[in-house]
């Protein structure tokens, strides 16, 4: 469990909106960021993920080397719904175990407890967060960041995409947006008076 007394950030948004910037500058601030995709890759090369894989799909989402092909995942789960769900139910529980325990083991003077997951309302952690922060930015500068470092096309972002819930009803429930469209210096300003806002309004409310 979490100390009750530090807020629980959720971070939203589209993909390439820069939410990872935007956890990295929180982090820079002394919060405790959860990256859920990086939880996820740690998750694929358990022991227990690595044989149910194996069982379910063969040696094709495997590497020469014997590692987990995530690009070849990431084909089967996008191309078939019932098998990402399939993947998500194992992989969910030890992200989620993985997560409470860094929260738990928190500093009780850290700002805020965030968690950095694009499947968030997905996967029902929106609901034990204090403030949902969605980071916004356009398309056509979101398609561009993809383009330089993943490598997708306008149609692989819109594939990905629509496998979740749409932007306009993730921005709607937000508590606060925050717009990625200018210089860093921009950004990391606009983080930190995100943060003493919430800090100060958590500290004003607590438990509520």
């Amino acid at each position: 469990m979490s100390d009750p007394s530090i807020p629980i950030i959720g971070l939203m948004g589209g993909i390439g909106s820069g939410k990872s910037q935007v956890a990295a500058l929180l982090r820079e601030c002394g919060c405790v960021v959860a990256d859920a995709d990086k939880m996820a890759k740690e998750a694929l090369e358990t022991p227990t993920v690595r044989d149910a894989l194996r069982e379910r799909w063969g040696e094709d989402v495997f590497t020469k080397e014997g590692l987990v092909d995530r690009k070849a995942v990431a084909k089967i789960v996008f191309k078939n719904a019932s098998e990402r769900v399939w993947l998500e139910s194992i992989i969910h529980p030890i992200v989620e175990a993985t997560r409470s325990a860094l929260f738990s083991e928190a500093d009780p003077r850290t700002p805020a407890l965030v968690i950095d997951a694009p499947l968030l309302l997905e996967a029902g952690l929106a609901e034990g967060c204090d403030s949902i922060l969605f980071v916004d930015a356009p398309e056509k500068m979101r398609q561009k960041r993809l383009q330089e470092t993943r490598g997708w096309d306008a149609e692989e972002m819109e594939r990905r995409e629509a496998a979740q819930i749409p932007l306009d009803e993730k921005r709607s429930i937000s508590h606060h947006v925050l717009r990625n469209d200018g210089k860093i210096e921009d950004l990391a300003r606009s983080v930190e008076d995100y943060l003493d806002s919430l800090i100060n309004d958590h500290s004003s409310h607590p438990g509520d």
